[in-house]
Order: C-alpha cells, then structure tokens, then sequence
C-alpha cells in the first residue's frame, strides 16, 4: 500500500451543506479520509488508487448552488492520529449521548462513547450519524439481536450495546471501517458486538431485532430485501445516509415490501426513517 498520498484542498460556500455533500459523494471513490478546515474540507486518497478523472461526475461540483474551488498536491503519509486530534470536536446528542476522542474530557452523559477514528466515516459530526443516534436513544433495544450495516466506527454499534442490545453484528466493506470498528468495540469495552468485513450478501440466514443501516441510496434500495428478509416480526429498521429528495424512492422500497413507516427526522437535508413491519 502507497506511503504517498493526494491531498485535495476544497474550498465551499454554502460550507456546511456542501461539505456534507461532497464528503458522501467522494467517500463513494477511494478517498479515505477527511478533515474539516476553516474554509471547507480537505480529503486524502493514496495515490496508487488516484487518477486525473477522480472527480469527474461528482454533481456537487457542476451544481449552481455551491460555489466551490480546489488544488491538491502530492504528500508523504499523514499522520492520521495527528490529524484527528486537530480536527475532532467532541459530539454531544442531546445531552444524553457523549461521543469523544480518547484526548477528550470524559463528561456526565448517560452514554459516553470513546472512538478514534483514524481513516473511517462515522465520527458523529455527520448528520445522518447524529440522526441515528437520536432514534437509538428513543428505543428500549434491550435483549434486541441487532445489525449494524455500513458500520463504520461503530458508533452505532457500541451505543446499541450500550443501551443494552445483545448480540450485535456489525458490517462493512471498507478494510479500514473493519478494523477501526474492532478497536472502538474493544475501546468501549463491548463484549456483544462482532465486527465483519463484507457486503449484504453476509446476510443469508440472519435474523434481526434490529437493523441499522446508514449508507446511501442506491446500496439501501439495493440491498432492502435483505434487510427486509432478516428482520424478525415486530422488527425495527432505521435508514440514513441519503437527501430530503430520495425519501419517495427510499419509502416506496419499504412500503412495497410490508414495512410500516414510523417516523422522520431531519437534519440540513439529510433524512433518516424508521420502519417496522
């Protein structure tokens, strides 16, 4: 694996809004991490996996809304652990779920969760994240078999634990989410969560009390019946990682195929819904 990095230096207005588009639109090519600066975001790929066309057909960037402007430049490998600490605000959700850097002061949430999350998406800063996290304190998971898709950090995972859910599965494609969400579950001390490196198709012959999958779009309306087919009767889907203006799609997926819509929530347009069926 390349010691040698591109770094992409973007500046954004809106910022907040566009920096949250385009971190979900460049996590779907092979950047791998991203840290938040005064002006927008920079994003870091390794440049054995970069090209020249990197970022073409990424919408944002032809989009009337945004005005946004870039250089990059070739660098050594970044000390991520330094990076983080710089760029890493410790969350608080409602005041009832505290997720922090192990630099960070611990503090009297009901839920403290410790991560680092190195080259991984799910720190708690992004929304869909923050909204799910909103929809685990709202429900009694205790004794729920439960399913962490697109893991991430596995933040989602160690507050399920948390909250008392056993056991846990929790899923990603990327090596590094895999890894990273090992070492958080340890971290936190969770003795329920198992971490697994793979897509759907892992799946087969499950069952779930709960499932929790912050993706995006087009894997979620892919892979829906297999979440549908894993989901015991009574069972609680929760669904981000995607806009205002994907709900039509997103709900008929889930309507067509028996699931019961429960509730929105929403944050800078990003949605995520619960279902039960």
């Amino acid at each position: 694996m390349s010691n040698i990095y591109i770094a992409y230096h973007f500046t954004i207005e809106p910022k907040e809004l566009g920096s949250e588009i385009l971190i979900a639109e460049l996590g779907e090519r092979a950047f791998e991490s991203f840290t938040e600066t005064e002006t927008g975001i920079s994003a870091f790929v390794q440049k054995d996996l970069w090209n020249e066309t990197i970022l073409a057909d990424i919408h944002i960037l032809q989009s009337e809304e945004f005005t946004i402007d870039y250089t990059f430049e070739e660098i050594e490998q970044v000390n991520w652990n330094e990076e983080w600490e710089k760029n890493f605000e410790a969350i608080d959700v409602d005041g009832n779920c505290h997720v922090r850097a192990p630099f960070h002061p611990k503090t009297d949430a009901e839920f403290d969760i410790i991560i680092e999350p190195k080259m991984s998406f799910g720190t708690g800063h992004h929304e869909t994240t923050h909204m799910m996290i909103q929809h685990l304190l709202e429900i009694d998971v205790t004794g729920m078999k439960t399913l962490d898709m697109g893991c991430g950090t596995a933040i989602l995972a160690i507050l399920a634990e948390m909250k008392g859910a056993q056991p846990i599965d929790a899923i990603d494609i990327d090596n590094w989410c895999y890894l990273n969400s090992i070492e958080n579950a340890a971290r936190n001390n969770c003795k329920h969560i198992t971490v697994y490196e793979g897509e759907a198709s892992l799946l087969e012959g499950k069952k779930y009390d709960l499932i929790i999958a912050n993706i995006n779009r087009n894997i979620l309306l892919n892979d829906m019946q297999s979440y549908i087919d894993s989901l015991n009767p009574n069972g609680t889907l929760l669904l981000s990682g995607f806009y205002h203006e994907d709900i039509p799609f997103i709900d008929a997926s889930c309507t067509e195929k028996g699931l019961i819509y429960v509730k929105k929530l929403e944050r800078n347009n990003w949605v995520s819904l619960k279902y039960v069926n």
